[in-house]
């Protein structure tokens, strides 16, 4: 009986992973690997949710008008583990952010590199999901 019911534990513990990863999307959905950006602007907001974290930031354009982007990262947990924390990147903070354009047009982005203003360099992206530099190369 111990074993049974072992086995309907494992049995159970598979099918939640097994959602979890079809509920993630591919880069590939959303994003567009041939248009890519360099974003420079100023961080308004920045969210620790999951299946990812986004950063808000407020792109200043030629003709002196503001555009507001939204930058997609991998989790929470994975930018912790890269050195990342909340108290990293503070609303104000000047970036800049290279990745990669929504296909709809809309002002997001998946976010490969985030440059900090003292010049050092965090990869931002999703492990696994078919983006380019993916691997955190």
């Amino acid at each position: 009986m111990k074993t049974l019911r072992a086995l309907a534990g494992l049995f159970a513990a598979g099918l939640a992973a097994t959602a979890s990863v079809a509920a993630h999307h591919s880069f590939a959905a959303e994003f567009d690997a041939k248009q890519p950006v360099t974003l420079k602007g100023t961080v308004t907001k920045m969210e620790w949710i999951n299946p990812h974290a986004w950063i808000h930031i407020s792109v200043k354009n030629a003709d002196g008008t503001t555009t507001e982007w939204m930058i997609e990262s991998g989790t929470p947990n994975t930018l912790v583990r890269r050195g990342f924390t909340k108290a990293s990147l503070q609303p104000g903070t000047e970036i800049t952010v290279e990745g990669y354009r929504a296909k709809n047009g809309t002002n997001r982005a998946n976010g490969a590199d985030l440059i900090l203003p003292d010049g050092r360099r965090l990869f931002l992206g999703s492990s696994g999901t078919g983006a380019p530099k993916d691997d955190g190369q």
